[in-house]
């Protein structure tokens, strides 16, 4: 059985994802956890620091279920199919909804901003771990901010989440052009040593010019 603290943590993550950071409250969170509301302050002093807690709580549960799949991955196409694949799963669960609520609200609220971006920064760690290895023999691992893309990527995909809600046929088109760019890169890839001299000295050239 969950002790207290794991309930209201779960509790608050399940609140982040039916009513929102502005139905987050002690109350609701309490009730959801079937606990007395004075337990949130007994344990976390706070609702914001129970919330803080909470993402960093709900980013290791969820990469824990996907480590061993992004482990796996060996080309930029497989990368892009399992951030597919993620993104449908964790929206039908609701953890990227539960992210975006905590990003909307740490731009007003400074206490909630350092946990939301350690909880973003696990994610980040997976995506940064598997483009490193997929680019590692790609003419543009020299070229490539990898720390940077990864954070780009993960930004992307909580955008999306937030894009989907209005416009599903958008988001999708903005997946699909993803997987182009993916395609051209294995294309690159596979083009031969003398191809893929040429265009390290054309990307040279370009980043000097």
């Amino acid at each position: 059985m969950a002790d207290t603290r794991t309930k209201l943590l779960d509790a608050a993550l399940a609140t982040l994802k039916k009513q929102g950071i502005a139905g987050a409250s002690a109350r609701t969170i309490a009730a959801a956890a079937g606990v007395n509301q004075a337990l949130v302050f007994y344990h976390f002093g706070s609702v914001d620091q129970l919330l803080a807690a909470a993402c960093e709580h709900g980013a290791h549960q969820r990469i824990a279920l996907y480590r061993d799949r992004f482990a796996a991955v060996t080309t930029l196409r497989e990368l892009l199919d399992l951030g597919r694949s993620l993104h449908a799963e964790e929206r039908a669960e609701g953890s990227v909804a539960a992210l975006a609520q905590l990003l909307a609200g740490s731009q007003t609220d400074a206490k909630l901003a350092p946990a939301t971006t350690a909880g973003l920064n696990l994610w980040i760690a997976e995506v940064e771990q598997a483009l490193r290895r997929v680019l590692a023999k790609s003419p543009l691992a020299d070229f490539v901010d990898v720390s940077g893309l990864a954070k780009a990527v993960a930004a992307a995909f909580v955008g999306l989440e937030l894009y989907e809600g209005v416009d599903t046929e958008g988001a999708d088109h903005a997946l699909n052009a993803l997987e182009e760019l993916a395609a051209l890169v294995t294309v690159l890839d596979d083009m031969g040593p003398l191809v893929r001299r040429a265009a390290r000295a054309k990307l040279r050239r370009a980043g000097h010019s």
